[in-house]
């Protein structure tokens, strides 16, 4: 007699309904009722098959019509070989590279002529030339132990899916760490083959694959995205289940990324997926839309280096694999971290070919040899183009600018536009675009795919970022004495020695402004803040005179160290594979990151420094000395800092550089001195410069 309160009857078969009754997959029951053999329930001659090779058969048959009996032969021993040497990622790479690409065959064809060709597993295309079966309670033997996971997906007789469920009472960690775990050590062959891995208990249900932890599982909330989001089963079965998207993520929109030593299989989220697929769907209409694909805002944190893999392996994929897609940065470490994760998921080969334009003159040599992919930024683009000479007229180049509302403005991005005249343009960004920013509409259009962060922080999937007045929150505010000297400034239109003996005159307050207390918080406060922004560019903080600037120097690096522990930490207990390899590289970028300060010289300054305490001589040894290059040589500091490749990220001022110095990448500014209203302007210019 059935217990209606089992697990199995509240739980499995509510689950095995739902993909029989709405998604239209097969379903078995498989527990004590199946027959083995060739003509049996499944067509396992044994219990450690895990592959189902009756159905794998006339998949191949009816995917490659026509071919010898030796060639679906072939197939099949490739498909269910293993190997004991390599590990469990390795071998399902190599599975899925298979399944992907098709297995590769050779036989003898009618005339006897050897012939060679690769075979589809699956039909990506029409989906009906595909079976799909869901699997109750299937016995499993492994070499010393026998299992029954609670369902099965096998699509063409590959089991793609691995489902766990506990019952609705239960944590969902359970069926991770109570059986997942087991059954990965007991009859590991099972995942060989495994595209994605289900665990829920009927309600709450995550997803992930072999190499997740279970911090590392996810909600699937949404099936379209202007969806509010739901965590719940029927969500997610939808959502990944249904025949033609779970063709879609099986074949686009699952990785191998080896960038950081450790390979690790990445399957794309929620808001990835819905994400990409509108952007693909741009790039269907790229002609209606005159190239502007559009912007794809997903905030930081959310994966957005992997979504342009996604992006462009689709297209090449599904629309054409003529495309040359070039990447375009403002930055040398974001063009670093952009095409490591490219060449960790394998998709370019550094060692083979050339990808990465060293000039524009490189560039357009590239361009006519049809590379898949290019890397470069958009300094490249440092001489003037004539529009009647481009470097290519090809449609059949998308141009992918990261960080897109800060590479688009100026010489620069004219001439790029000027190079590749009939080429597609997308703009990836971790951050929104201003209201009035009718510039990066007119270039790129309107958002295709929008992920704030209101909704990443919903889903987990990363922290809030809030903007607002630094001094307000940290109780810093200072405004009376502010307006007083900024307006004495303005009234009197003083020059820079006049000004010196305003300050003097004002010194009184000066005690509250540079107060030990207060200069703390302003340290913490901008370490943290910058830290947050650590994409957005390079940083200048305004001190209200020069011991204050070496003061707040000391406290920046305290806090700075702070930092990368912080941020070793934060790897350690990430939550997410793919926020931690983008931890992992913040981690890089903290620790390589140059701070320094910047003030000019003065009689009597080393005497005027050791009154505070302070030490002048290791500033002024580098502000004249500059840093060294690779090649030995030295760079002023100037040079080093308007260079948006140089690692000199952090700069603190009290005077200098804050006029009549232009830096394309100075993009976070931090005040915390009186100005007066033409150089208040011409100071906040310095951040909005950009050609």
């Amino acid at each position: 007699m059935v217990n209606e309160y089992t697990e199995d009857f509240l739980v499995q078969q509510t689950v095995a309904n739902y993909f029989h009754d709405k998604l239209k997959w097969e379903s078995i029951y498989a527990y004590n009722d199946e027959v083995l053999g060739e003509n049996g329930t499944l067509g396992r001659a044994s219990e450690s098959e895990v592959v189902l090779t009756r159905y794998l058969r006339q998949a191949l048959e009816k995917n490659n019509p026509g071919l010898p009996g030796d060639a679906y032969e072939s197939a099949i021993k490739q498909v269910i070989e293993t190997s004991v040497t390599k590990s469990l990622v390795q071998i399902n790479k190599e599975k899925y590279d298979l399944y992907k690409n098709g297995v590769l065959v050779s036989f003898r064809n009618q005339k006897g002529v050897l012939e060679e060709k690769r075979l589809r597993v699956f039909d990506y295309e029409i989906l009906e030339n595909n079976h799909f079966l869901a699997v109750r309670e299937l016995w499993v033997q492994g070499s010393l132990y026998r299992r029954r996971p609670d369902i099965l997906g096998f699509v063409n007789g590959i089991p793609l899916v691995f489902i766990e469920l506990k019952n609705i009472h239960k944590d969902i960690r359970r069926a991770y760490n109570e059986n997942l775990s087991d059954y990965k050590d007991t009859i590991p062959r099972l995942f060989d083959h495994n595209a994605l891995i289900l665990l829920s208990n009927g309600h709450e249900a995550k997803i992930g694959t072999i190499t997740s932890k279970f911090e590392h599982f996810f909600d699937w909330k949404r099936l379209e995205e202007e969806d509010k989001g739901v965590v719940d089963m029927e969500t997610l079965q939808k959502g990944i289940f249904k025949k033609t998207n779970f063709i879609d993520i099986f074949e686009n929109f699952i990785l191998f990324d080896d960038s950081t030593g450790k390979p690790i299989k990445i399957l794309a989220r929620n808001h990835q997926y819905l994400g990409v697929n509108k952007a693909i769907e741009a790039v269907h209409n790229r002609k209606k839309r005159k190239g502007k694909l559009g912007v794809f805002w997903h905030t930081q944190g959310a994966g957005k280096s992997y979504s342009m893999v996604f992006f462009s392996q689709k297209i090449h994929r599904k629309i054409s694999s003529k495309f040359t897609f070039l990447i375009i940065t403002d930055r040398e470490d974001l063009d670093d971290q952009i095409y490591k994760t490219f060449a960790g998921c394998g998709i370019v080969d550094n060692k083979k070919e050339t990808v990465r334009a060293s000039s524009g003159h490189h560039l357009k040599n590239l361009l006519v040899e049809h590379k898949a992919f290019l890397f470069t930024m958009i300094h490249k683009f440092n001489k003037d183009v004539d529009p009647k000479d481009p470097y290519s007229d090809r449609e059949d180049v998308i141009v992918i600018s990261d960080e897109a509302h800060r590479t688009q403005y100026g010489r620069l991005s004219l001439n790029m536009r000027n190079a590749l005249p009939k080429a597609n343009y997308i703009g990836f960004t971790g951050t929104p675009l201003f209201k009035d920013d009718e510039i990066t509409k007119r270039i790129f259009g309107d958002y295709v795919s929008t992920y704030d962060f209101q909704r990443a922080v919903d889903d987990n999937a990363t922290v809030p970022l809030f903007y607002d007045n630094r001094g307000e929150k940290l109780h810093l505010t200072t405004t009376d004495i502010n307006e007083k000297i900024a307006q004495k400034l303005q009234d009197l239109q003083l020059d820079v020695d006049k000004e010196a003996h305003l300050e003097k005159e004002l010194g009184r307050d000066y005690h509250i402004l540079t107060a030990d207390k207060r200069l703390d918080a302003i340290a913490k406060d901008a370490v943290q803040h910058y830290a947050k922004r650590w994409e957005s560019g390079k940083a200048m903080l305004v001190c209200i005179d020069k011991i204050t600037t070496v003061r707040m120097y000391n406290l920046i690096m305290e806090y700075w160290k702070g930092q990368v522990k912080e941020t070793e930490k934060a790897i350690k207990s990430s939550i997410d594979e793919q926020e931690t390899i983008f931890l992992q590289r913040k981690l890089e970028w903290l620790k390589e990151t140059e701070i320094a300060v910047v003030i000019s010289e003065e009689q009597g300054e080393v005497a005027r420094f050791k009154e505070w305490n302070l030490d002048i001589l290791p500033h002024r040894k580098r502000i004249k000395e500059g840093f060294e290059t690779p090649d030995g040589k030295r760079i002023d500091m100037d040079v080093a800092f308007k260079n948006p490749e140089h690692k000199f990220r952090f700069v603190i001022v009290c005077a200098m550089w804050m006029t009549g110095f232009d830096v394309p990448s100075l993009t976070t500014l931090y005040l915390d001195k009186p100005l007066k209203a033409h150089t208040l302007m011409q100071t906040i210019a310095r951040a909005n410069r950009v050609n």
